[in-house]
């Protein structure tokens, strides 16, 4: 894997300016040992962190389970303790998953036994420094995407070198080369990613700001801050594929039709009530969803309440409660599940940080009708909102296992939980 030849990549005036800039000791030290690692040497690191399962704390995250409510016949479970757990990779060959986070950790959960709990946790690829790897994502043929703040790189043999401290491990977009440096930021900086059935790499950029100011609209439309992007694997051919987006943090393709869907966070300060959160669908290439003219649904932001919005707006497929924190989603397709489950769209709420009574922290679910609309959205798993309004766990991603269940990620608690269906 070569790194990405700038002068034959679409054009643009940060990209242009990229290789300017002068990376600091820290960082060049992280670079050395990628190198290394990406000629398939060692880096001298030997040692992995590993997490304790059997703990107290686990103990009462299994007590805390005990009042979440289901569907009759659903049964939640602790899978893992993971801390910081984020969006989740389900290996292709049911080896190992993998679990990012907003801070500096990406882990490896493995189920050896195949008992649905795992038995080991551990740091993976512990020589390379990450900076918010929120986003691991898997292709088909079994090669591993980890999104960073500013970053992608490629683990093309995951499920087989994570054993190992050193992984063969290549850039697909250089530090620095995601967005500008000067728009890095510590707000809406973590990045979801997929691959899709075009078998190019889709990453979600989430914009900075509650509402980005206006002269920073003709710049994030030519980066794709506030979209999304999309690329060949490699990292070539890169391009905007989706505007109007404020923070989507979950997005997942309709494997009946290829459609893209995918959540949005809104705009925070207009109230308990509105705007909502949204659920999209995206049928094309280049389609608007709003956003910084509409806060969220056809709510108009303050900030750009008397400018004309772009034409062709695509209003939410679904709205969804106020300030809920809608992040990652997945289209299900397992067997374990009762029909009515198929092809639908589980979907994290994390839960509102400042709305004066707390709602979220829950799994939702949403059918898609033959026609690839959405249908009914109902609450799946909830009562992790405590009787006093305190948080009792945050769900953030959903993900499907190899025998139709689901893992769900929360990254207060730390932990994983596996949803399975008894009948």
């Amino acid at each position: 894997m070569k790194r990405k030849n700038l002068e034959s990549t679409p054009k643009s005036r940060w990209l242009a300016l990229a290789g300017a800039f002068a990376f600091g000791v820290g960082a060049a030290q992280a670079q050395s040992n990628l190198d290394k690692l990406s000629q398939f040497k060692t880096t001298g690191v030997e040692e992995f962190e590993v997490i304790e399962q059997d703990t107290e704390f686990a103990q009462a995250i299994r007590e805390t389970l005990e009042r979440i409510r289901l569907p009759e016949g659903f049964e939640i479970d602790l899978y893992a303790i993971v801390p910081d757990a984020r969006h989740i990779a389900v290996g292709p060959q049911g080896v190992v998953t993998f679990v990012g986070t907003r801070k500096t950790d990406v882990w490896a959960v493995t189920d050896r036994d195949k008992d649905r709990v795992a038995d080991e946790v551990k740091r993976f690829a512990p020589s390379i420094d990450f900076t918010i790897p929120n986003g691991p994502c898997f292709s088909r043929d079994g090669f591993l995407y980890i999104a960073e703040r500013n970053r992608v790189l490629l683990f093309p043999a995951a499920e087989f070198f994570y054993e190992s401290p050193d992984v063969a491990a290549f850039n697909v977009v250089p530090q620095g080369e995601l967005i500008p440096v000067d728009e890095e930021s510590y707000n809406h900086s973590a990045r979801v990613c997929r691959i899709g059935p075009d078998n190019k790499l889709y990453i979600s950029l989430g914009q900075p700001f509650n509402v980005h100011p206006q002269e920073k609209i003709a710049l994030y439309d030519e980066i794709g801050i506030g979209g999304m992007i999309r690329m060949n694997r490699d990292g070539t051919e890169r391009e905007v594929y989706t505007y109007g987006i404020r923070n989507s943090v979950g997005h997942d393709f309709n494997p009946a039709n290829g459609e893209l869907w995918f959540t949005d966070n809104q705009v925070d300060g207009m109230g308990d009530d509105i705007p909502p959160g949204e659920l999209n669908r995206q049928t094309e290439m280049g389609q608007h969803f709003g956003f910084p003219w509409y806060g969220g649904g056809s709510v108009r932001t303050n900030e750009y309440k008397d400018d004309t919005p772009p034409e062709g707006i695509v209003m939410p497929e679904v709205e969804m409660d106020a300030h809920a924190a809608d992040l990652g989603m997945t289209f299900y397709n397992g067997r374990m599940f009762p029909a009515k489950y198929r092809g639908g769209i589980f979907s994290a709420q994390h839960g509102s940080w400042n709305r004066t009574v707390p709602i979220g922290a829950r799994v939702m679910f949403t059918a898609v009708n033959a026609d690839g609309s959405a249908g009914e959205t109902m609450v799946f798993a909830d009562g992790w909102i405590g009787d006093n309004g305190e948080y009792l766990g945050r769900p953030v991603d959903v993900a499907p296992l190899h025998d139709g269940s689901i893992l769900v990620s929360d990254d207060f608690t730390g932990a994983l939980y596996r949803i399975s269906y008894r009948g």
